[in-house]
């Protein structure tokens, strides 16, 4: 019998925690294994303590989260990891210092979420992120260099979008999901040929709701990444991960 495989994925997390642990369980999820030895090995690292990145990139804050994020990722790549990824999209703001200033490769999971698009044939997305992940475009960048054209709500909506992130799921609040649908109406109307959810708190909403055709989750796309970058068999359910 030949030995198991011992290749790591260290994981920054903590940003939030819910965020986390479903990352965790979505990883679990998608490798196509038969036994407990057969699935991926992880150390996950979750310090909610990290300061906020929505506040810091909209100049809210001073507590730049940058440092922190930077030293967990090198203690996770001293313990031997191969490839590292952050279930928070927010943080890929700070994607290159990260992967600059880490001695292992980092998931983009951004980049990936527009090329999963790309490769399916979609050429006009809208975006569902935090007032941070808007405002960076880092989405954007992604998306257009995919040569995908990218849709943000307006104001009304996006003020929707960041009251279902951190007035119900970060708070443990039931979802509001006319607001949700309101959202998304508004990006199809738009032309959105499909709506991204860039934020882990709204893959809580994809997992514990209905939310109909047309959806892709970046958190799946980082979780179906990480068990393909780490070497380990994919479900072939986990191929396509636009909702139908």
């Amino acid at each position: 019998m030949s030995a198991p495989d011992k290749r790591l994925l260290g994981v920054i997390g903590g940003l939030g925690p819910l965020a986390t642990a479903y990352f965790m369980e979505l990883v679990t999820a998608m490798t196509d294994a038969r036994t407990d030895q057969q699935h991926l090995e992880m150390i996950i690292y979750s310090a909610p303590s990290i300061p906020d990145r929505t506040r810091y990139i909209l100049d809210n804050s001073r507590e730049n989260p940058l440092p922190e994020m930077l030293r967990i990722g090198r203690l996770l790549a001293a313990q031997g990891v191969e490839r590292i990824a952050i279930p928070c999209v927010t943080a890929h703001y700070f994607y290159r210092e990260l992967a600059d200033g880490i001695p292992v490769p980092v998931i983009n999971g951004v980049r990936e979420t527009a090329e999963h698009l790309r490769e399916r044939g979609i050429t006009k997305a809208g975006i569902l992120a935090t007032d941070g992940t808007v405002r960076s475009g880092v989405f954007r960048r992604e998306l257009e260099n995919c040569g995908i054209e990218a849709l943000v709500p307006g104001p009304q909506r996006q003020a929707d979008v960041m009251s279902l992130i951190f007035d119900n799921i970060k708070a443990g609040v039931p979802v509001d999901m006319s607001r949700f649908h309101a959202v998304a109406d508004e990006l199809r109307s738009g032309g959105a040929q499909a709506i991204i959810l860039g934020c882990t708190e709204l893959s809580l909403i994809k997992r514990d709701y209905d939310i109909g055709p047309g959806f892709v989750d970046a958190m799946e796309v980082l979780a179906q990444q990480a068990v393909i970058q780490c070497g380990k068999p994919l479900k072939p359910c986990c191929r396509d991960l636009i909702t139908r």
